[in-house]
Order: C-alpha cells, then structure tokens, then sequence
C-alpha cells in the first residue's frame, strides 16, 4: 500500500498466485477484456519460448475514493514454474492481497498443495499471513471431467473459512465475483488500517 497524499491516490497490488497452467493469466485477460478502456491500462505479458507467463501481469483499475483517497489496482500473476522462485518472491513482495488460484484437476492435487506451501513459506520470510493479509481462494477449470471435489480441495490446502469461489476462467465464469470479493476484502482493509494510522497520528 502506498499512499500519495499530493495526488489524494493509494495505490494498491492484488496478486493471482498459483501453480503452472492454473488460470492465474486468463482470468487477468477476462477481467481485462470486460473493462472499459478508459478505465485500465494496457495489458503487459511477458512471455518465454515456451509460451507461457514469466514475470507478470499488470493492470490499474480506478474507483470511488475511500477515505478521500482515490484507488488504483495493479494486478500482477506470478509464474508458476518451480525455477523462478526468486520471480514469485519479487512480484509477492507487493501484494497488499492475494488471489489464489487452483486448478480443479485430479491429477494436480499435489501441484496446488506445493504452490500454496510455497507461497505461505515467501509471506512468513517477509512477515505477512493469510490471517491478516486478505486473501482470495478461486477453484479453477470446474468443468473438466476428472476434477477433486470442492471440500476435498479446500481440505488438501488448508484454506479453512477463506472465501473461496468456483470458476471456469476461460469462458469467464467466477472470474468477476472473485475479483469483486478480493477488492471488497481488501478496501474494508485498507480503511481499518487508515482508522488506525489516524488514532496512533
């Protein structure tokens, strides 16, 4: 979080953590493609030979003021090969909320299991939580065929009473009600913290 006082602007980074090919991209591109131009910006992908997202995406989106401040959101994915640990770090580095994003396969239990113990380890170094930090769990690619039941997935990862929400990503299915979840969560946040920035002022 960080607030510019000059231009009444508080700047705030959402992150889609997640294993490989879990959908962490394409729910940037549904939210993205759904906005009006005028308010987002450009989409930036960053790509290898193999094609898939190595750094991250980034996008702002403006609202109503909170607090007399105006907000605007990045969206950032991390990559989820195992060999930019280091990327993942960075890009977590930033989130003032987190969106963790499942693949709903079978056959990628031990995947997600892996990511997410994974992203809990980088929060501890760095001193954040799940307890605290506001956090998002999206269940993604509901309508494959072999995919783990919702409560056996929840129970595999740990999310306990996390607010957790199905999706089909690629044809744009709970992409929205997780966004709109995660920025709700993250603006009633960011007002508890300025309340208490204000009585310790």
């Amino acid at each position: 979080m960080f607030i510019n006082w000059k231009k009444r602007e508080i700047d705030l980074n959402i992150v889609y953590y997640g294993p490989a090919l879990s959908g962490k991209t394409t729910n940037l591109e549904q939210i993205h493609a759904r906005m009006k131009p005028d308010r987002r910006s450009d989409l930036f992908t960053l790509n290898t030979h193999e094609d898939r997202t190595i750094f991250f995406d980034f996008m702002r989106i403006e609202l109503g003021n909170i607090g007399g401040l105006q907000p605007r959101f990045g969206l950032y994915t991390v990559p989820g090969q195992v060999y930019y640990e280091s990327t993942r770090e960075t890009v977590l580095r930033r989130a003032d909320a987190l969106v963790f994003v499942a693949d709903s396969q079978a056959d990628r239990l031990e995947d997600n299991v892996a990511s997410w113990e994974d992203m809990l380890r980088h929060l501890a170094r760095m001193r954040k939580s799940i307890r605290t930090m506001p956090t998002i769990v999206q269940l993604n690619k509901r309508d494959l065929a072999d995919i783990s039941p919702v409560d056996e997935l929840k129970q595999a990862l740990g999310v306990g009473k996390l607010p957790t929400y199905e999706a089909i990503a690629i044809q744009g299915i709970g992409v929205a009600e997780t966004m709109q979840s995660t920025m709700k969560y993250l603006l009633a946040y960011v007002q508890h913290q300025l309340k208490k920035r204000s009585k310790s002022g």
